[in-house]
């Protein structure tokens, strides 16, 4: 195997990072994983990740846990609904398709992927600012922690990852649009009118350009998105105050129904964000001074709009383990190559997807019925 008496450092621990992480374990592989959240109790932001069945359940299942996500997540059903609260739509689970994406909640999947691993594997508390060559490996230099050497470097830390200028000097561009992401807890207490219009089910609603997305199983919160064309304007809001948030989207939804004022004014946090992408348009660096590549958000970064982020990077784990750990390849460079390729090709089908639905859904005379099939 090419990386006997080899050390891989991968940067980032989320889904993809421990996943490929559980992928080279599984075959002998000496790998530590680096990841700047101080502990393993960190919170994750974010909604539930819908894992399908040709790249996130085919990584889970080569990494041995895909009963173990079928355990953990949730098979739901969709609601379109307008902004008077009526139900247009809805798309019931069948048993033929209860295991086809349902959702996880992205702690439990953290969660899972981490008692998987040997003790140890994880570094906490290690954000990684520098890489620079030493005696013919990578010296990996951290925030106020010691340095750690490697043989390979997989960067898997996210779409603004500070050290893929050794792969490619491709640039994150904004795409246009915002969202708002909000949890509320205690749904069934806070918001008894919204929570039983959404019925279990994860639902849709949108008008005038205006979309909102809402799961009422995500773990113990109702989480939420709203979704719009990023205004000129959003300088002067101020995400931390929640008070004002619930204020600047009960006057952007002015008109919907009181069932989604109710939701603003439940709710317990926001985070903003506005979508971006890192293009694929031109080839990375093909002379690099180590083996180095990258993986997930850090390769491709691109809007949520297909739910194809979080599988695309676990087909990357899949793909980079198996070329790393079998025996067609004669060196770790080829190795990397030969997942560049391919990697090329189903990311810039998945970005493609993703930004033709955003500029969809950004239309004034959207309705997600034209999604949801």
């Amino acid at each position: 195997m090419i990386l006997t008496d080899k050390k891989v450092a991968i940067i980032g621990a989320g889904p993809v990072g421990l996943t490929l992480a559980r992928l080279l374990q599984q075959k002998g592989v000496d790998v530590s994983v680096y990841e700047r959240d101080k502990d393993a109790t960190a919170r994750v932001w974010g909604g539930t990740l819908d894992l399908h069945q040709h790249s996130g359940q085919l990584a889970m299942q080569r990494a041995g846990l895909l009963e173990q996500y079928f355990a953990k997540s949730i098979p739901m059903g969709v609601i379109i609904a307008d902004y008077n609260a009526n139900v247009l739509m809805t798309k019931e689970v069948t048993s033929v398709r209860e295991h086809a994406n349902p959702e996880i909640n992205r702690n439990d999947l953290r969660q899972m992927l981490l008692h998987s691993l040997q003790p140890n594997t994880v570094l906490w508390n290690r954000q990684c600012v520098d890489l620079e060559m030493q005696e013919g490996k990578w010296l990996l230099k951290f925030e106020g922690k010691p340095a750690e050497t490697a043989d390979l470097v997989i960067c898997a830390n996210g779409g603004m990852s500070k050290v893929r200028s050794f792969v490619t000097d491709a640039e994150v561009t904004d795409t246009g649009t915002f969202i708002i992401q909000a949890d509320v807890q205690q749904p069934e207490l806070r918001s008894p009118e919204f929570y039983r219009l959404c019925n279990g089910y994860r639902l849709m609603a949108a008008h005038e350009g205006n979309l909102l997305v809402a799961n009422p199983k995500n773990g113990d919160l109702l989480s939420y998105g709203v979704i719009f064309k990023k205004p000129e304007d959003l300088k002067s809001i101020d995400f931390t105050d929640t008070a004002a948030v619930t204020e600047f989207l009960s006057e952007r939804f002015k008109g919907w129904d009181a069932h989604f004022m109710e939701l603003f004014s439940a709710t317990s946090s926001y985070v903003s964000l506005t979508t971006k992408v890192l293009p694929l348009d031109k080839p990375w660096k093909a002379e690099r001074p180590l083996p180095i590549t990258l993986v997930g958000d850090a390769a491709h970064l691109m809007p949520p709009f297909a739910g194809e982020g979080v599988n695309t990077g676990l087909l990357d784990a899949v793909i980079l383990s198996e070329n790393l750990t079998g025996n067609q390849f004669r060196s770790i460079d080829d190795a990397i190559c030969d997942y560049e390729d391919q990697m090329f090709v189903y990311a810039r089908a998945a970005q493609k997807a993703s930004l033709e639905n955003e500029l969809q859904m950004r239309e004034r005379d959207f309705s997600f019925d034209q999604l949801i099939k």
